[in-house]
């Protein structure tokens, strides 16, 4: 989610960034930022653009930065409520933009996030890459009602970075904030979540077992179920 941005547009790539790890929950609620030093050089960008990109997400309520030996960027856990607008969008479908812009979403989704788990199987994961799968899978299936989307993304993601293209997760992680838009207008569905925890364990267990064609099964059913929800609830 840190990698480099481009120059040219390196304010607003910034904030797109910071914006994507907070929404998603790849920094959840209430912990910090990498620190300032750490995070330019890691986005590649001077601390200047960096401060001003953190004022950005201050004014907007995402963060808070405090001061002194504790101090930090912290991620408030107040976030804008479903359907509330949002002055970063960094994709006119983020808010929903009605059925057209929903099925362009998942269809996206379907190839990116399907092709994604294909290429995780196929490699040879390092142990780090397949402890910190297994710990997301044991967080998305065992987090609160409250904190479900967060850690859903997180495990999501995971996958892609699995998939060895840092390209692709950054296309995943902007879809997502698509699909995550249209999902905040739907209620939750007990029976849906706990189908959504057994396809996840299944994606997670053909990753590791190096089982292309059942990562890709198991992923395909996993989105076709979700966007199945989203059709019914929004047409």
């Amino acid at each position: 989610m840190f990698r480099p941005v481009r120059a040219g547009n390196a304010f607003e790539e910034t904030v797109e960034r910071l914006l994507q790890a907070v929404r998603l929950g790849v920094v959840p609620a209430g912990e910090r930022l990498p620190a300032e030093r750490e995070l330019a050089a890691r986005l590649g960008v001077s601390r200047v653009t960096l401060r001003e990109a953190i004022r950005s997400l201050a004014g907007a309520g995402l963060v808070e930065v405090r001061r002194g030996r504790a101090g930090g960027t912290f991620v408030l856990a107040d976030r804008a409520p479903p359907g509330a607008p949002d002055p970063f969008a960094a994709d006119p479908f983020a808010a929903g933009a009605g059925p057209a812009a929903l099925r362009d979403a998942l269809r996206l989704r379907r190839v990116l996030e399907v092709g994604a788990v294909e290429l995780a199987a196929e490699r040879t994961l390092a142990a780090d890459e397949r402890d910190g799968l297994r710990h997301r899978l044991e967080v998305a299936t065992g987090t609160a009602l409250t904190e479900h989307r967060a850690a859903d993304s997180r495990l999501h993601l995971a996958l892609a970075e699995a998939a060895g293209s840092p390209s692709l997760v950054t296309a995943v992680a902007e879809v997502r904030m698509r699909v995550n838009a249209s999902l905040d207008r739907i209620p939750f569905l007990p029976p849906n979540l706990e189908n959504s925890h057994a396809q996840h364990r299944e994606v997670v267990a053909a990753v590791l077992a190096g089982d292309p064609a059942a990562a890709r099964a198991a992923m395909r059913d996993h989105l076709d179920a979700t966007a199945a929800l989203l059709r019914g609830f929004l047409g």
